[in-house]
Parts: C-alpha cells; structure tokens; sequence
C-alpha cells in the first residue's frame, strides 16, 4: 500500500529550542512541523488488534483472544497503518521522566501501544503481544498481517534499555519468526551512545513538547540500519559467588572455543554465564568506577535525577577509586591488567586463535562495537589509510563483523582520548577475543558491559575466561540522522 502523503505545517522555534534540537539530532527537522492526527492515523493500530494484544500480555496468552474482537472473516490490508509502532519506557532512566513522557505517547498514539517497562517486559511483549497478531493473521486477517509486517519499536531509555529490547527481539531469529521489528530510540540514558551511533543525538528536549510528535515521525519514516551483536560467555571457577547485572544469564554448557586449550588454567567445575552487548565491554579500573556510581544510584536514587548530577557523581567517584591518581598506599605495578590478564583474538576469516601483548601500565581494556563511547566521544578515533594498513586494520563500522580493542592508562589519558585530542592505545581488531584472568594479588576484577557493571570475583589457582564472539544474526535499527 502506497504511504499516505504528508501534510506539514510550518513551525517557526525560539532559537533556544533550536539549539536544543540540533544537540538531540533533530536538526534536519527544525522548521518542519507534524500534524498530529496524521501522525495518529500512520501510527495507530485498529482498536480491535490493540485490545486483543493487550489482553493475550495481560493473560499471558497469544491464543486467549476473545471472540468479540476479532472481525468476520478478517480486516483487509488497507486497514493497517502505514508504520504501526509500539513504544516501551523505563521510568527509570533519565532522571525519572518515564511517567511524564508515557503520557504524552498516550496523546499521540494510544494507551495499548505504549508499555512501561516496570508493568510489562520486552520478552512478554515478544511472546504474547507479537504473537497474538500472528495469531490473528493465521485466521485470515490481512489487516494484522500487514501490522506485523510493518510494525516499528520506539524505546525510551538508556544504552541498557535499548539492549534490553533488542536482545528479546533476537529470540525471534532463533525461532524464524521474521521480520524482525526495527528499533528506534528516544534518549533517557546518561551517555546514549547507541542513540547517538544511529542519529537519535544524546539527550531529549522535554521543554518543547513538539519533539515527541518529530521523533516519532522520523521513527516512522527511518530507513533501517544493520548493528552487530556479540555474545558473551563468562566462565569461572565453581565456587565463587558474583551478582551479574540482569543482561548475563547462568548458561549450562561451557560453550568455549575448543580451539583454544585452557589447559591446566581451566577450572575442574566451572559456573558459566552469558549475555549479548551490542555497545561495549570494558576490564578494569572504569568499570570499578562504573560499579560504585551503579550501587549508589541503587541505594540512594534521589541522587541520580537527571544526566549532569549522574556525571557529576560518576566523575567525583573516578576521583576517590584512583582512576587519576593511584594512592600511595597501593603498589602502582598491580593497577596494570597485564598483571592479570592475558588476551587470544582470532582475525576476520581467521580460524586460529593469536596470543597478543597486553599493553604496559593500561589499566583499562576495552572492547568496542560502537563508534560512539561515553556520552559521544571516538576514542578509536579516525585513522589515517597509512596507520591501518600499517596495522593490519580496516576502518570500523558497527556492521563489519570486527569489534575494536584500546587501552587507558589512567584517568587523564582517559579525559584526553575522551577530548578526542588523542587516540586511545590501540590494542587489536579482532572477530572472536578471549580474556584469561587470573588473581593473586587481586582478589576481584572489575567488568562492564553497555553500562551494566559487576564484580568479577577471581581465584589464584584457576583462571576466569571471558570469551566474545559475534552473534550470528545482525540486530535492526531505524537511522534517525
């Protein structure tokens, strides 16, 4: 069915929501307004499909779909919106402007498509709400096919909600239920690197309204990108006792590459874990930072009311943990990672696993999917044909298959590479990376991953394997630029 045209309505700003505009990624439409029953009319989903997916996640039920709301003989095609979209929310991102936001969606769409993600989860959504439409379109109605086909996701959060959503959209690959809705993002988070890497910019102007009615219209009209996804496997010896972040999962197997012997290092019995990133993981001294900011905000959530106060915060605690100074009470040689750690990578059609040099004195590892990394800055940065030949490096992208390996020292080489006045110690490029650790001295090491930080417990006598390997499956997103 052809798109309906649209009708726009010259909308003339204050220069002041311009700028603001501008910083969010809607400068390509400043002076262009949206009217807002055609937005309706390309978003709304006809009420009988609304309601009867409401009531399947409300029963937990793709089947439990009463009589009363299915059409005789089924809707036709023309009834479906041009782009149906469903939006979720997580009140808690950004400084609580959850419940003021899902208000104004409501406005827009209707109640039945927008969810907070405190009620209901992404993977009800996916299990229920998804299949009560296939379920409807198998009985005939072309209106439900066509709302499953075309249908779009709006999430309003962070880099953590975003995965979140992705992650329970990637089941659907595993069960071939295609196509995969794309995603589009609303940015609620602290740094939104993933927003800002598909021109959704780095924060949200909540002080001019109209911002919801073109992000959603630009979410409408988006052409669909390609991201990479990588999986994790943590492996560590039985025994130890570690609180993951809710992205890591325990895995029954042991899934790692047998083509790298652990040896005598491999624990006897071992627990492992896994989960999917699609921005980063990080070792070391940032994501120690990374771990007291998260407990904080867990304990004293009055704290934490918007993006500036949780820099602030994050900031003050990579003053007080070393991360600029080490204190003199510590032996400086044990900050490094090379003294815990040892790396394998395999390279792009490389079937063989390289041992690299962990770099003197870096104190941070990180492994980087993204060109965006801690609130928009490049530390990979934009090298020269000449440099990446030398290295063996191609110029990165999100879909190439290929994540990026640096280093920081210290938090000063961390400020200067985050400046983008220097590059950050280029490590590797690789398709597949393992991280051995191992402790001694140290009793517990310190990882992220796309923000989520935990504490790595380590033993002396067998060592933890953190393994990265690409998933199979590319996630989809809607480029808002």
């Amino acid at each position: 069915m052809d798109a309906p045209t649209e009708k726009f309505v010259p909308s003339w700003p204050s220069t002041a929501d311009s700028k603001a505009m501008k910083g969010c990624g809607l400068a390509n439409l400043t002076w262009v307004g949206v009217d807002k029953e055609e937005l309706r009319q390309r978003l709304m989903m006809p009420e009988y499909l609304r309601l009867a997916m409401r009531d399947c996640i409300k029963r937990k039920d793709s089947s439990a779909i009463p009589d009363h709301l299915l059409l005789p003989g089924g809707a036709v095609a023309d009834m479906a919106p041009h782009a149906p979209m469903v939006v979720f929310i997580n009140p808690k991102s950004g400084g609580r402007h959850g419940p003021v936001l899902k208000e104004r969606l409501q406005q827009l769409m209707s109640e039945e498509q927008v969810f907070d993600l405190t009620e209901v989860k992404p993977h009800e959504f996916v299990r229920y709400g998804l299949a009560c439409l296939e379920t409807v379109a198998d009985k005939g109605d072309e209106c439900a096919k066509e709302c499953r086909a075309r249908l779009r996701i709006m999430v309003a959060g962070g880099d953590g909600t975003v995965g979140w959503v992705l992650g329970c959209l990637g089941e659907l690959n595993k069960e071939g239920k295609l196509p995969i809705p794309p995603v589009a993002v609303i940015p609620l988070g602290t740094g939104n690197d993933l927003s800002r890497s598909f021109g959704w910019g780095g924060s949200f102007p909540f002080a001019w309204r109209s911002a919801v009615k073109r992000t959603l219209h630009r979410a409408s009209m988006g052409p669909v990108a390609r991201l990479d996804s990588w999986k994790i496997l943590v492996s560590m010896p039985s025994g130890e006792v570690v609180d993951p972040p809710y992205s890591l999962k325990p895995a029954e197997d042991n899934e790692l590459d047998q083509g790298l012997d652990a040896g005598i290092d491999a624990p006897p019995m071992a627990m492992n874990y896994e989960g999917v990133f699609y921005n980063y993981l990080s070792i070391g001294m940032d994501a120690q930072v990374a771990y007291g900011f998260h407990n904080l905000r867990n304990t004293k959530p009055y704290l934490a009311q918007g993006p500036i106060s949780n820099k602030i915060i994050y900031s003050g605690f990579g003053c007080t943990q070393g991360w600029f100074c080490t204190p003199c009470v510590s032996d400086p040689g044990l900050r490094g990672l090379r003294n815990i750690m040892r790396i394998h990578i395999k390279k792009v059609n490389c079937s063989e696993w390289e041992e690299i040099e962990v770099p003197k004195n870096v104190r941070s590892i990180v492994a980087l999917n993204l060109q965006s990394y801690g609130s928009g800055s490049h530390p990979w940065g934009n090298l020269k044909p000449d440099y990446l030949e030398k290295r063996g490096f191609v110029e990165a992208h999100c879909d190439d298959g290929l994540i990026e390996l640096f280093g920081f020292k210290h938090g000063w080489h961390a400020s200067f590479v985050m400046a983008e006045l220097i590059s950050a110690k280029h490590i590797a490029q690789a398709a597949a990376v393992r991280f051995e650790l191992r402790g001694g001295d140290w009793r517990d090491a310190f990882l992220q991953m796309d923000g989520e930080p935990w504490k790595q417990p380590m033993s002396a006598e067998y060592s933890t394997f953190v393994e990265i390997k690409k998933v199979p499956f590319q996630s989809l997103m809607i480029n808002g630029a």
